[in-house]
C-alpha cells in the first residue's frame, strides 16, 4: 500500500495506538508466559489487530478453530454435493471427456485463492470479499463488489437448496410430494418445496449463534469427507475400464459446430466451474476465528485442494466403473445413476443419505457467509437500516436480522419460480456469473495495487513473494476467460427451447445487468451519501479509515 497512510512500517496497525509489548517483549504477538488465560486474551487481542486496521471494534465472538474454518470453505464448496448435482451437465456437454476441466477449473481457481490467502493473513474480517475490494480498489468498487456477492450469495442458497430435489426423490419416491415426478413442472415444484424447508432448517440454526453452525457444519463435514473418501474407494473396486477409454470419450459431440469439441467443452466446464468457488468463506468467519491470519489462509487452500483431489477421484472412478459408459442416463441423471446402478441400491442409498448431509452443510456455510457479508456492508452504512442489519445479538453473539433476511430472500427466489422446469440450469448459472464477478472485483484492483507497488503482504505470514504479479494476472485473466465463458448465452445451458424463451437465453446478462447497475445507482445516488463506519461499531482507538485505493 501507499506509504502515507499514517501506519507503521510493518503495516499491521494504526499508527500512534500504544500498543503494549507482550512479555517476552514482542509487539506483535500474544503472551507466551503466565496462565492459559493470560495466553487466550493476548492472543485475542493479536487476533482484533486487522480489526483495528480497518476501524472496527470486535464484537463477534472468537470461537472457532483450525478445522471449523476449514470445514466452513470445503463446506462451501462441497464435493459431494456439486459433482453429483452437475456431472449430468458435463456429460450431457462434453461426454466422459469433459473430465479435463476439473484440473483446469482448479488451476484457474487456485490462482485466485492464492491472491485471497495474503489478503486473508493481512485482513482476515467478516465480508472478506467486501472487505477486500474496498480495501483494494476503494470504496466504490467496495460496495460494488459486495453488493454482487451478496445478491449472488442469496441466488446461490436458492441454488444449493435445489439439490435436495435430485438426490431425495432418487432415495425414496416418498420424497417427491408434488405429483409423481412426470409432470412438466413437478420436479420444479416439488424442489422448491423441500429447497424451502431446508432454508427455514439453516436460517434457524444461523440466527443461534456461529458456535452451533460450526458444530453441525463441522460434524456434517467429517461425514462428507468420510464418505467421499469411501465413495473414492468403492468406486475404484468396480472399474471396469483404463482410463484412457474414458478421457479421449466425447460422445461425437460438437462435431459441425464452429469449434468442434472445444465449444462443447468449454459448455462442459461449466460443471466444474460451478463447485470450485466459495472457499474465501474460511476467511469471512475471520472475525469469530482464532488466530485467522494464518488459520484462514491454510484454510481457503486445504478446502481448495482437498475438493480438487477427492471430487477428481471420484468422477474419474464414476466414469470407469459404470457398467455402461454410453447409457443415457449419464446425461441426465448424474452420479446417482453411476452409483445406485455400480454399488447397488443399499450401499448407493447410504451414499446419497451422505450426499443429503453434504448439501445440508453446504446451504449452511452459504448462509453463513452471506451472514458476515451483509453484516459487514451494514456496519459501514452501506446498507439501508444498516444499523439494524449490523446489530450483534448480545446473547447469540451473531447478527440475527442479515440471517433472517437473506432466508427470507432465498425462499422468496424459489417461490416465484416454482412452476418453472428451467429453474435448475437458470439460477445455478446466474449465481455462479455474479460471484466470479465479484472475484475480479478484488483480483482486479489488487494487481493495480501491485502494478503501483502499493501492495504488502502481512509481514511474517502467507506470502507469494516474487510469483505474486504473474499470479495476480493469471488469476484476472481466469477470471475475465471464465466469466465470460459462463454468461455466455448459450440455448442449451439455460434450456431456451425457443424464440420466445430468449429472455432465458440472455437471463445472465439481463439480471446481473439489473443487479448491478440498479444496485449502483442507488448507492451512488443515496447510499454513499450517508457511508461510514457505524458510531455503535467504530474502533475505539482507530482514528482513521483503512488505506484505498484513490
Amino acid at each position: 500500500m501507499s506509504g502515507d497512510t499514517g501506519r507503521d512500517p510493518d503495516g499491521t496497525g494504526p499508527a500512534g495506538t500504544g500498543r503494549a509489548p507482550d512479555r517476552a517483549g514482542h509487539a506483535d504477538g500474544p503472551a507466551v508466559q503466565g496462565s492459559r488465560a493470560d495466553v487466550l486474551i493476548a492472543q485475542g487481542k493479536h487476533d482484533d489487530d486487522a480489526l483495528g486496521v480497518l476501524g472496527y471494534k470486535p464484537e463477534l465472538k472468537r470461537t472457532l478453530g483450525n478445522f471449523h474454518t476449514f470445514a466452513a470453505g470445503i463446506s462451501y464448496i462441497s464435493i459431494l454435493t456439486g459433482t453429483f448435482q452437475l456431472f449430468y451437465l458435463g456429460v450431457a456437454f462434453g461426454g466422459p471427456a469433459y473430465w479435463w476441466s476439473w484440473p483446469m477449473v482448479f488451476v484457474g481457481q487456485l490462482m485466485v485463492a492464492l491472491c485471497f490467502c495474503e489478503l486473508a493473513a493481512r485482513y482476515p474480517v467478516a465480508g472478506s470479499v467486501y472487505n477486500w475490494a474496498k480495501t483494494m480498489g476503494g470504496p466504490h468498487i467496495g460496495w460494488l463488489g459486495g453488493w454482487m456477492m451478496m445478491t449472488a450469495t442469496m441466488v446461490t442458497l436458492s441454488a444449493v437448496a435445489l439439490a435436495y430435489q435430485i438426490t431425495l426423490p432418487q432415495i425414496d419416491d416418498w420424497f417427491q410430494f408434488v405429483g409423481d415426478g412426470t409432470g412438466k413442472t413437478d420436479a420444479a415444484a416439488n424442489a422448491v418445496l423441500l429447497g424451502t424447508v431446508l432454508i427455514l432448517f439453516s436460517t434457524l440454526v444461523n440466527a443461534f449463534g456461529v458456535k452451533l453452525m460450526a458444530t453441525i457444519n463441522s460434524t456434517g463435514v467429517f461425514i462428507e469427507l468420510i464418505a467421499a473418501v469411501t465413495l473414492v474407494v468403492l468406486l475404484a473396486a468396480h472399474i471396469t475400464r483404463g482410463p484412457s477409454s474414458v478421457l479421449t470419450q466425447t460422445y461425437g459431440l460438437g462435431s459441425g459446430e464452429s469449434l468442434g469439441y472445444f465449444g462443447a467443452f468449454l459448455a462442459a466446464s461449466l460443471a466444474s466451474a460451478y463447485v470450485m468457488y466459495g472457499f474465501d468463506t474460511a476467511s469471512s468467519l475471520g472475525e469469530e476465528s482464532h488466530d485467522p491470519s494464518r488459520n484462514a489462509p491454510r484454510a481457503i487452500l486445504r478446502a481448495l485442494v482437498a475438493s480438487f483431489i477427492i471430487g477428481g477421484l471420484i468422477l474419474l472412478f464414476a466414469l470407469m466403473a459404470v457398467p455402461n459408459l454410453f447409457a443415457k442416463q449419464l446425461g441426465t441423471e448424474g452420479l446417482q445413476y453411476v452409483v445406485l446402478a455400480t454399488l447397488g441400491s443399499t450401499i448407493g442409498e447410504i451414499v446419497l443419505w451422505c450426499v443429503v448431509v453434504a448439501i445440508t452443510v453446504c446451504v449452511l456455510a452459504v448462509q453463513a457467509a452471506g451472514i458476515r457479508l451483509m453484516f459487514a456492508m451494514a456496519r459501514d452504512n452501506n446498507l439501508p437500516a444498516g444499523s439494524l442489519l449490523a446489530r450483534v445479538s448480545p446473547r447469540f453473539k451473531t447478527p440475527v436480522v442479515p440471517a433472517v433476511v437473506i432466508g427470507v430472500v432465498g425462499d422468496v427466489i424459489l417461490v416465484i419460480n416454482i412452476n418453472q422446469p428451467q429453474i435448475f440450469s437458470v439460477i445455478t448459472s446466474i449465481a455462479v456469473i455474479m460471484i466470479y464477478v465479484a472475484y475480479l472485483m478484488v483480483t482486479f484492483p489488487m494487481l493495480i495495487q501491485r502494478l503501483r507497488g502499493r501492495w504488502q503482504p502481512a509481514e511474517g505470514k502467507f506470502s507469494l513473494g516474487r510469483f505474486g504479479l504473474p499470479v495476480n494476472i493469471l488469476a484476472v485473466l481466469w477470471g475475465v476467460a471464465m466469466s465470460i465463458n459462463l454468461a455466455w448465452p448459450r440455448a442449451e445451458v439455460y434450456n431456451a427451447t425457443g424464440p420466445q424463451h430468449w429472455y432465458l437465453r440472455w437471463g445472465a446478462f439481463l439480471f446481473i445487468g439489473v443487479v448491478g447497475l440498479g444496485g449502483f445507482a442507488y448507492y451512488w445516488l443515496v447510499q454513499r451519501h450517508r457511508t461510514g463506519v457505524l458510531a455503535e461499531h467504530r474502533a475505539v482507538v482507530a482514528d482513521e479509515q483503512p488505506p484505498v485505493a484513490s
